[in-house]
């Protein structure tokens, strides 16, 4: 008889063996992933975990799982039962298996063993999210299993549980100029960050280095004490050891400390004055871009003297602004193209310092038709754009469709019914998910029950163009990925108009532009939507019914999630065909199976041209045998013309009511390029951006090959459109 521990000893050998052979056969991942699921498969049974049923017994007896879940799924252990289908599990590849075994299956609390397979956990999820209904449950889980859609990580993690906080962000506005409101801020943060939530937040009203403090005739030390006060505090709370506690701090760049403010993330300097764990944002005003283009001067000043600018927008900032200047009101003036030029600086050398644009996100957001109501800020990850104030703490809910699951079996598209079909249970999933979610603080759920905001994303649309042999920057990308935004809105708007009819429009549907007739497409003239006809009709049900829910879109980075689905991240590029993957689960090796199976079919998958694609860092550009149209298809993030990504992110904008998480990539940023590439973002009516990555931080490990230099490349505000960075 075989011994049992040591017959798991040489599967766990087989699954290293698997996966170390990943980049030679890219199969070797599924040869993995079938392994690890056997042997999860008995690590759960070693607690008498066989089916979903007994999975729930034994998480809900381990103070796991709410009473009401157990209860449900008691009730209905046959049928439930009989839904797993566990031969989903041959869909998964190792590291996205991998990831949901480390991650996210429920363990024993003193053994560490899982108590649930990978198809209990998805099944979980759905009857956690399902309120009760089994037919609800079931087509959840149906989307779930084939890898068509996943919930947020929050959700992935706490569905079901004891208190289940599902909600992906949250956003503050900046704390009052008071010492009692900025500590009520950090304690606010860390109750949010504690459940799994990434943290925006402004800091903009807090009065700048050196105004007078009228109560002790002393002078303020600005806002950077402070905010290395709040980056002790996200480095303390690290979501119960699931994710790392994060935060992004934004700051409108009149404030009279943005300089320093840019360079709290730098290596030099004094570290007093600098934090480690806070991302930092820029939240700009167009008369900032107007000036930096006019290369004209800039006011900065402190808040404490004009409080009103934080809470205003477009013509009426503008004015404001200009009539404090008129004043003299200022602290101090600069060239704007010296201020904009240290914010490039500050992305270059740290990848920090993003730039979210404040008239574009008001402007454009369905939240925003009073004066009253305010974008201040976006969040961790720059696509949430919702309405903050003191007592409102933005929340969004989050999942993503994969679009790879979406392909027609005909091979020439997608299919756009289902496709459909997808979004529109998505969203009634995401609205389930604002009453069903537990919340840390009451001002993020008075919020979230007024204006019922989700954001429905996409990943898997490199997967897309690799299937149907189109190069990121062609004419025929950018048409399929505007049809697909365009798509993905016409199902979510019809899902919330129905759900509105069924249940009541959001409690401030009469605060918003859709209640006055007007739907997010209508801020963009140049949009040409394929649907005209359902857009009509579908604001005759609006109109009628309202909408359940204040915004429906978001564009979120997807990077776990997407490696459950064993596709790529949201919107992105690829950034190699070869390299390895870093989380919290580990190290792993990917390879790209759409260029393997291209080049095995000419016979040039070899070990000599798989050394050539490790030695150019993932890269097919200078490898002579490969076929032109196969270097234009797999050209790598940094290969491909940035000003592409920013035309396919504008050319979807008009169909995206909240944001995108737009990461953008220079091997070897400089001053000059980043300057036009920025400018061109702006002018393209983007209203965020993500990262900036540069190379080294990508690069895979391989035996030591001499790197050629890149040379700089001149770029200029005045001439933005020959930018070579942005071709």
């Amino acid at each position: 008889m075989i011994d049992v521990a040591t017959a798991s000893q040489e599967r766990r050998a087989a699954i290293e063996r698997a996966a170390a052979g990943v980049i030679a056969e890219p199969e070797n991942s599924g040869v993995a992933a079938r392994l690890l699921a056997e042997e999860i498969a008995e690590e759960a049974a070693a607690h008498g975990v066989r089916a979903f049923s007994e999975s729930i017994a034994a998480t809900h007896a381990a103070g796991l799982i709410q009473d009401e879940l157990a209860a449900f799924v008691a009730a209905r252990a046959a049928e439930l039962d009989a839904l797993v289908d566990e031969a989903a599990d041959d869909r998964f590849e190792y590291f996205g298996l991998r990831t949901v075994y480390d991650r996210y299956l429920l363990r024993h609390p003193e053994t560490r063993k899982v108590l649930e397979r990978p198809q209990h956990f998805f099944l979980r999820v759905a009857c956690g999210l399902a309120a009760g209904s089994y037919d609800d449950a079931a087509e959840l889980y149906r989307l779930m299993s084939t890898l068509a859609y996943l919930p947020s990580s929050p959700t992935l993690f706490n569905a079901g549980a004891r208190r289940p906080q599902l909600s992906s962000c949250f956003l503050l506005d900046s704390p009052r100029d008071e010492l009692e409101a900025i500590y009520e801020r950090y304690a606010q943060v860390a109750r949010l960050s504690k459940y799994a939530g990434g943290i925006g937040i402004s800091w903009t009203r807090v009065r700048s280095r050196g105004s007078l403090i009228r109560g002790t005739n002393g002078h303020s030390n600005g806002i950077v004490p402070w905010l290395r006060t709040l980056d002790a505090s996200v480095a303390a709370v690290n979501q119960g050891g699931r994710r790392k506690g994060a935060a992004c701090v934004y700051l409108e760049p009149w404030h009279a400390d943005v300089e320093e403010f840019l360079e709290l993330r730098d290596n030099t300097g004094e570290d007093a004055r600098r934090t480690h764990n806070l991302n930092l944002a820029n939240w700009i005003p167009d008369e900032f871009m107007r000036r930096v283009e006019a290369d004209g001067v800039w006011s900065l000043f402190d808040p404490k003297r004009v409080p009103e600018l934080a809470d205003l927008w477009g013509e009426e900032f503008d004015a404001a602004y200009r009539a404090a200047e008129a004043e003299g009101a200022y602290v101090r003036q600069v060239p704007a193209r010296a201020l904009y030029a240290r914010m490039m600086r500050t992305l270059a050398q740290t990848g920090n310092g993003w730039m979210t644009f404040k008239d574009a996100a008001n402007r454009t957001s369905n939240q925003t038709a009073r004066p009253e109501n305010v974008i201040h800020l976006s969040n961790l990850c720059t696509e949430i754009l919702e309405v903050t104030g003191d007592k409102e703490t933005a929340v969004c809910n989050l999942g993503s469709v994969n679009l790879a699951a979406h392909l027609a079996a005909t091979g020439d598209g997608l299919d756009w019914a289902r496709l459909r079909a997808t979004v529109r249970t998505a969203v009634r999933v995401l609205d389930r998910t604002v009453d069903l979610g537990y919340y840390p603080t009451p001002e993020a759920e008075a919020a979230n029950r007024r204006w019922r905001p989700i954001g429905l994303g996409v990943m898997g649309l490199a997967d897309v163009f690799f299937t149907l042999r189109l190069p990121f920057d062609s004419a025929e990308a950018l048409a399929l990925s505007t049809r697909i935004a365009e798509e993905i809105a016409l199902a979510a708007y019809g899902a919330s108009a129905e759900l509105a009819r069924e249940r009541g429009a959001h409690p401030a549907y009469g605060e918003t532009r859709a209640a006055g007739g007007v739907l997010h497409p209508d801020h963009y003239p140049g949009a040409v939507p394929a649907h005209p006809e359902e857009w009509a009709a579908l604001r005759e049900r609006v109109a009628a019914h309202g909408l359940r829910n204040s915004l429906l879109i978001a564009i979120a980075p997807t990077a776990t999630i997407a490696s459950i689905a064993g596709c790529y991240e949201c919107i992105e590029p690829q950034v190699s065909n070869v390299f390895k993957r870093e989380t919290l689960s580990g190290e792993f090796l990917q390879v790209n199976r759409y260029l393997v199976a291209d080049l095995r079919r000419l016979g040039l998958w070899t070990p000599r041209v798989r050394d050539a694609i490790k030695r150019a860092d993932g890269s097919v550009q200078d490898i002579p045998e490969i076929p032109d149209d196969l270097k234009a298809l797999y050209r790598t993030a940094w290969e491909l013309p940035q000003k592409a990504l920013i035309d396919l992110a504008a050319a979807r904008q008009p169909y995206v009511d909240q944001g995108q998480s737009l990461n953008l990539f220079i091997a070897a940023p400089t001053i000059g390029k980043l300057s036009s590439m920025y400018a061109y973002a702006w002018r393209a009516g983007l209203k965020t951006t993500y990262y900036l990555r540069s190379r080294p931080a990508t690069r895979i490990a391989q035996a030591t090959v001499p790197i050629e230099p890149e040379g700089a490349v001149a770029c200029s505000l005045e001439n933005p459109e020959v930018c070579e960075a942005c071709q």
